[in-house]
């Protein structure tokens, strides 16, 4: 796909709005299999979004689901040295609060998508920012470990990229299909970002969907092979065209991982937020980790 090609003018509003209408909610969560809009959109888009970072040179996003959580997160990121750029899902909320310093950017404000997951700005940093930090909504780190992770990613090259390598347990160990890179904490570059939309394999799921997946079935077939997930396409792209990815290790990072991964007695909710609230408490997980100064 020519990535220089000239954006062309948006839909008429008409069909505009019944196109959102008859969107599957999942084109916002990082799914080629349901993200039917003309990338020309997302280019668009992406203009207010390299606006906004224009000068920053170490950009962390934060994505919030919990205003709490994501002012902690928001104080740490600024304590390393990066600038936090927050995002948010208006379907949790419409804003985020904002320490001093750091970039509020309301991704959706343009493609208006009925769900935003961090997969979008993510997939697209190239089209927006020279490197990205990034980090899961419900993942604190403690300080020396955080501060090694953010000095590998001062460190990446443009074409480089890090994040946690997942081989999915015990179980798919042999599997080599099912392993990738997980965004649970991780950095990417233009170029490395670029290169992956190129080949056609980035964080989004159902790579062999991917609009600049190779048109033949024999590479179509490869790609179906492969696990569905997120991050998927960041292990192609380093097994089939040579990708440099730093591998950041998991089980290091699993104490602050608070999800319902490896958690048996996790108690669902109707979003995130509240599951956040149901399941963990702030102060507590912060003294544990020993980032107490950090606390609202």
């Amino acid at each position: 796909m020519n990535l220089s090609v000239r954006i062309g003018q948006v839909k008429g509003s008409n069909e505009f709005i019944q196109n959102q209408r008859r969107e599957d909610p999942r084109a916002g969560t990082g799914n080629w299999a349901y993200f039917s809009r003309p990338i020309e959109e997302v280019m668009e888009a992406a203009q207010s979004w390299a606006e906004s970072v224009s000068g920053i040179q170490k950009p962390w996003l934060c994505w919030n689901v919990h205003d709490d959580w994501c002012l902690v997160q928001q104080k740490i990121v600024s304590h390393l040295g990066w600038t936090p750029i927050v995002g948010w899902d208006p379907n949790l909320c419409k804003s985020a609060p904002i320490i001093s310093g750091a970039v509020p950017i309301d991704f959706n404000s343009h493609l208006k998508l009925k769900v935003m997951w961090p997969h979008v700005p993510l997939e697209f940093a190239f089209m927006w920012t020279e490197k990205l930090a990034f980090w899961h909504a419900d993942l604190l780190v403690r300080l020396p470990k955080l501060k090694k992770i953010a000095d590998l990613f001062e460190r990446l090259k443009d074409g480089e990229m890090a994040a946690v390598l997942s081989r999915g347990g015990f179980r798919n160990l042999l599997n080599l299909r099912s392993h990738r890179y997980w965004e649970l904490i991780g950095c990417t570059t233009k170029g490395a970002s670029k290169s992956q939309f190129e080949h056609g394999c980035g964080w989004w799921r159902h790579i062999w969907k991917h609009p600049n997946c190779p048109n033949n079935e024999k590479e179509r077939d490869r790609r179906r092979k492969y696990y569905y997930d997120h991050g998927i396409g960041i292990m192609y792209w380093k097994r089939h065209y040579k990708g440099k990815v730093y591998s950041i290790p998991l089980r290091p990072l699993l104490e602050g991982h608070f999800s319902e991964v490896g958690n048996p007695k996790y108690r669902k909710a109707s979003c995130k937020t509240e599951e956040l609230n149901k399941n963990f408490n702030l102060n507590q997980a912060l003294e544990a980790l020993d980032l107490v100064e950090f606390a609202r």
